[in-house]
Parts: C-alpha cells; sequence; structure tokens
C-alpha cells in the first residue's frame, strides 16, 4: 500500500465488485445466446483481468485501512510535519531583539 494515499475498501467498493460480477456474468450469457461468446475473447479477457484484480484486492482487503483508520493516520502524519510557518533560518528566530553591542 502506498504511504502517500491510504487504500480502503468500503461497502461502495465491495458493491462495486458484486456490479462488476454480474455484468460479467450478463454479458457472458449475453453473447451465449447469441452464438457469439467465442467472438468475443478479448473483451471477456480484459473484464475477467478487471474483476481478477479487484478480487484480489476484496480478499486482502483486511490489510487496508477503513476510513477511519485512513483519516486518523492522515491527521498524525499531518502534525508530524513541520508548520509552513516556521523557518529553517536561525536569524530570524527572535527579530525583536536587538544584536548585542560591538565592543
Amino acid at each position: 500500500m502506498a504511504q502517500d494515499e491510504d487504500e480502503v475498501y468500503d461497502e461502495g467498493r465491495i458493491e462495486a465488485l458484486r456490479t462488476m460480477l454480474r455484468g460479467l456474468a450478463e454479458r457472458i450469457t449475453e453473447l451465449d445466446r447469441s452464438k457469439a461468446l467465442l467472438s468475443h475473447v478479448p473483451e471477456l479477457l480484459r473484464r475477467l483481468g478487471d474483476l481478477r484484480s479487484e478480487l484480489f484486492h476484496y480478499e486482502v482487503r483486511i490489510t487496508y485501512d477503513t476510513p477511519e483508520i485512513a483519516e486518523h493516520r492522515r491527521l498524525v502524519n499531518e502534525a508530524r510535519e513541520n508548520p509552513d510557518f516556521l523557518t529553517p533560518d536561525p536569524d530570524d528566530d527572535e527579530p525583536w531583539r536587538k544584536p548585542p553591542p560591538k565592543t
């Protein structure tokens, strides 16, 4: 999982997977009825590939963050970053102080 963007597997993604599976089943049934099943192999392979990838993600979904955990991780990472209003220049640290007099 990428550190830049936390990946979640929520109910919306589960429903999208169900829709993909139903869509493939309907397409196979439609092609079979029209006796065109094997003439659409490239389309079926593409759809099977997409489904295989999504099924894999579903299978390992417990390793994904929930939306709440992803948000908590984002907040913690944001809090660990240096604030953008601080400057790394130590001379700008206390600009109101006058330099000591030269002797």
